[in-house]
């Protein structure tokens, strides 16, 4: 161990050759393309299904072309000026990144995803010259689409004009957008962070000699995970990254299983989804199956010993179950963006992958992230001790601050340009409130703007309140918070739901019974002063927090968005449709659900609602679009993706589809 973790040092040093360039975005690229000119860059499949890849070598050319290609549409617009780029995580992602700054502007990162609203306003207030992406929107400034750059003949010759900037955005939604401008020595500081990692762990990051390191490229690149843990850290060391081609779990797995992944980074709600599909798995296949995984589980976490796992510990045992998720060869694994429940932590670890997790902010970078390889100590939950440059203290307030040279250097908040806000001695004010322990392992408790203080003085967390009614009936999403109906600060608290569209009168009195029950139950004897249901999506942070502070004021101004509970909803019906026609789509529907969620069909009523009653998530309601669109040969307007959430409302929006169908061959 001690002669790997030599090598391992040895290898991560390289990094420290950036600080002695002048520390810009080019310096980042010249010596990650010379080094690693031979070592396999990207894996990803083809359109005919087939795994490929190529070297660093090809995407150094690539950068190249796609910056001579691009400097064809700018000629003679202004340099230093942002340009969106707006596309999804693909092996073009990194080199048309590298192509803007090459022509000489600052690539302004933002979520695929985003609607044409929020990019035209994201790109007002960056003053933003061009938008990259194959979006069919149209808009107010140039759009270049990635598709023509990539077919584009490349006769001309091209000299790099290089930039030093990146810009990211901490949200794509119209009125609520903040830049944070980072430049090339905040990025070089920000790859110097993982110095000393090989001191603590063989797994992290390790040079070729020691196997083969594929980091599956799950975490969108526009966001300050994903651009930092995989692309910048695991490209700078001539790593493999390996693009899905999709993120719906069946494609996940497939990839993993067949490229041989060994490292899967990515936010809280996968890891959740993975460890309830296992959970339902056994459950079907019987009280054997059942006892074999508990057995692992307890093994693999240190709660039985060998003897007493059987079979269980057996490396056999762990390779068959493995072989069904992400694979045999996966050695390192991070959760971040949002809470990790102690359970899915402890089943995951419990199934011989370590999972682990970090800590980051679109303003600071990643500045930590649990490195021990003891079992005990990543099961804590901690977000690890500082990385390397990185210093971490928290204030009398129990806020966590952080210095580092990672941080931001300046920032645009609705248009204005300002320096990046920090106090007197350097520090940022992350607003997390943590916790430090004997170790020197940190571990957050929740946002300090969303602390709620009771009568008595006590700091109650919403986080931790969550976790008590995740499991209401017929509810999307929810939230705790403290609000003050008499604008006095007297802070009362407030469980907001978000309910599917299919929750009945029965529901909500189900519902209301549920709390009563759950109540007594709750730290600190908490009280919940009122239960609201909001009429339409509850407002989300990057598509992964919800903003409380929005509710909120929107609680304290007596909005009509949100209602007591004892208000009802209307179920849908299938008028204006023969039973015949509804059948014949709802077999095959309840088939699919029962495909995607590993669920007998039995179990699945038809009003259920695909989250809070069925187990489902996002990533796999990706799974589900697809299956139902290729079953009835249908494609659902975007507006209903995120809507339908039962089977019923599958059923009766692929009723409407093909009936126009119909209409339109008449």
């Amino acid at each position: 161990m001690a002669n790997n973790q030599s090598k391992i040092t040895e290898f991560l040093s390289t990094a420290s050759s950036l600080m002695n360039t002048t520390k810009k975005m080019e310096d980042i690229f010249y010596l990650t393309m010379k080094n690693n000119q031979k070592r396999v860059a990207v894996e990803y499949i083809n359109s005919k299904g087939k795994i490929k890849h190529y070297r660093y070598s090809r995407m150094r050319s690539h950068a190249y072309e796609l910056a001579s290609a691009l400097s064809q549409y700018l000629i003679q617009q202004p340099k230093n000026r942002p340009i969106i780029l707006k596309v999804a995580n693909s092996p073009h992602w990194g080199e048309m990144f590298w192509a803007i700054l090459m022509c000489g502007y600052k690539p302004l990162l933002i979520d695929a995803r985003t609607s044409k609203e929020g990019a035209i306003h994201v790109a007002e207030m960056s003053k933003a010259l061009a938008i990259i992406t194959d979006d069919a929107n149209q808009y107010p400034i140039m759009k270049i689409s990635i598709s023509d750059l990539i077919e584009e003949k490349h006769h001309y010759s091209f000299t790099p004009t290089w930039e030093n900037e990146v810009i990211f955005s901490s949200s794509g939604t119209t009125g609520d957008v903040k830049l944070m401008v980072f430049n090339g020595e905040n990025l070089c500081n920000q790859i110097c962070c993982s110095l000393d990692m090989g001191k603590v762990t063989e797994d992290i990051m390790y040079p070729k000699k020691l196997g083969k390191l594929k980091i599956l490229a799950m975490i969108p690149f526009h966001h300050i995970f994903g651009f930092v843990a995989v692309f910048l850290w695991y490209t700078f060391y001539g790593c493999t990254i390996v693009f899905p081609s999709s993120n719906a779990p069946s494609d996940i797995q497939s990839i993993c299983q067949k490229t041989g992944i060994t490292h899967v980074y990515s936010v809280p709600l996968f890891w959740d989804s993975l460890a309830l599909g296992v959970s339902r798995r056994a459950a079907l296949e019987g009280p054997q199956r059942q006892e074999l995984l508990d057995k692992m589980i307890g093994y693999n976490t240190g709660k039985i010993d060998k003897a007493e796992a059987g079979i269980a510990a057996s490396k056999i045992a762990r390779d068959k179950v493995q072989g069904k998720l992400l694979g045999n060869k996966v050695r390192y694994c991070i959760s971040g963006g949002g809470f990790l429940s102690r359970e899915t932590l402890t089943q995951i670890n419990g199934l011989g992958y370590n999972l682990y997790n970090g800590y980051g902010m679109t303003e600071i970078g990643v500045t930590s992230v649990e490195l021990s390889p003891e079992v005990e100590v990543r099961l804590k939950g901690s977000i690890g001790k500082p990385l390397h440059g990185v210093t971490y203290k928290i204030d009398k307030t129990g806020e966590l601050l952080v210095k580092s040279p990672t941080i931001h250097i300046r920032e645009i908040i609705n248009g204005v340009e300002q320096k990046a806000t920090l106090t007197e001695d350097g520090y940022f004010r992350t607003g997390d409130i943590a916790e430090i322990d004997a170790t020197g392992g940190y571990y957050l408790k929740g946002r300090i703007k969303d602390i709620i203080i009771n009568p008595d003085g006590e700091n109650i967390f919403p986080d931790e309140l969550e976790i008590y009614f995740k499991d209401l009936p017929t509810v999307n999403q929810l939230c705790v918070l403290g609000y003050s109906p008499e604008h006095n600060n007297i802070e009362k608290i407030a469980l907001v739901l978000e309910l599917d569209n299919k929750a009945t009168e029965e529901d909500i009195k189900a519902i209301k019974a549920k709390v009563e029950e759950i109540v007594p139950n709750l730290p600190h004897k908490v009280k919940i002063d009122g239960v609201f249901l909001s009429k339409g999506r509850l407002p989300l942070a990057n598509n992964m927090k919800v903003k409380r502070f929005v509710i909120k004021k929107a609680l304290e101004e007596n909005s009509k968005e949100y209602l007591p509970i004892d208000n009802k909803k209307k179920a849908k019906t299938f008028e204006g449709f023969d039973k015949a026609t509804i059948e014949a789509i709802l077999v095959p529907m309840r088939e699919i659900f029962s495909k995607v969620l590993i669920l007998p069909t039995f179990k699945i009523e038809d009003d259920a609602h695909w989250i809070n009653d069925l187990g489902g998530d996002s990533m796999s309601y990706v799974e589900l679009i697809r299956d139902v669109q290729d079953k009835f040969d249908i494609e659902f307007p975007e507006e209903l993706l995120g809507q339908m959430a039962s089977v019923n409302d599958f059923v009766y929006e692929v009723a409407k589809l093909q009936k126009a169908k119909k209409g339109e061959k008449k």
